[in-house]
């Protein structure tokens, strides 16, 4: 796969739209609508803005399930990527959080979008959520039965988590793209919003170099042209919000000044 496939460049800058909690959360605030004119408000200014494509997460559902999600927040997915997709050019990505990739795949699939993001697709991992084991030999059947053209984003050593046991970058990355078969592969700092570490983005480009790296977490207009110098690609929340806050919407000056420092327009 190449991002061209996808995008339509070489090298793309991706938005997160980050959903209000979703039913059944904790923080489920009582109106679909209102997750959906937010979503929607931030999806338009990161296409106005010229970003190449969007990635929804259920981010306001915290604390996340170490396993399936719920019915409804699949439902209620579904509902607001539909919608993106009908009002926006933009090619959408889902991210179930933690870590359901089989949720993320059923949304995909009856909406359109077109690729996931997989926070562990291979070996397991300790988080917040406690031990979470990557399903790649599920994931990839799942995509099969449903006959989806869906791309596998898979992350290497995620955020937010460790290891169960040692294991070096490289190896995770081959793991990933090699024996899990992603079809591109992100490189995140320790946490959201945290810069990603240049020297283990070159490490995971050297040691997968015929697959898509991206950036997921911690670029800005200070960074980001130093990061598509390896990546080719950056997935950006935190530095495009308002005041640089993740709760806030989307900043369409930030947007702006993020896509200008890039330069790859």
């Amino acid at each position: 796969m190449r991002m061209t496939d996808l995008f339509g460049r070489e090298k793309v800058l991706l938005g997160m739209v980050h959903l209000l909690p979703l039913p059944g959360s904790p923080r489920w605030g009582g109106s679909l609508q209102a997750i959906l004119e937010a979503a929607l408000e931030d999806a338009k200014t990161l296409e106005a803005g010229g970003m190449d494509g969007c990635l929804v997460e259920n981010y306001g559902d915290a604390p996340f399930t170490p396993g399936a999600v719920d019915p409804a927040t699949v439902a209620a997915m579904a509902a607001v990527v539909a919608e993106l997709r009908r009002v926006t050019a933009l090619p959408v990505g889902v991210n179930v959080l933690k870590n359901d990739a089989r949720a993320a795949l059923a949304v995909a699939a009856a909406t359109g979008a077109s690729f996931i993001r997989v926070n562990i697709h291979v070996g397991a991992v300790v988080a917040d959520q406690g031990i979470i084991q990557g399903d790649a030999y599920g994931t990839l059947r799942y995509r099969r039965m449903l006959a989806a053209d869906v791309k596998i984003f898979a992350d290497v050593l995620a955020k937010h988590g460790a290891p169960l046991a040692p294991l070096d970058v490289e190896q995770e990355a081959r793991d990933a793209a090699y024996r899990g078969l992603a079809d591109a592969l992100i490189v995140s700092g320790k946490g959201t919003g945290e810069p990603t570490d240049l020297a283990r983005l070159r490490t995971v480009r050297q040691a997968v170099p015929d697959r898509p790296v991206l950036v997921g977490s911690g670029a800005t207009p200070e960074t980001v042209r130093r990061l598509l110098e390896v990546a080719d690609g950056v997935i950006v929340g935190t530095s495009i919000k308002r005041d640089g806050k993740l709760a806030n919407p989307v900043d369409s000056a930030r947007v702006e000044a993020l896509v200008r420092a890039s330069g790859v327009r």
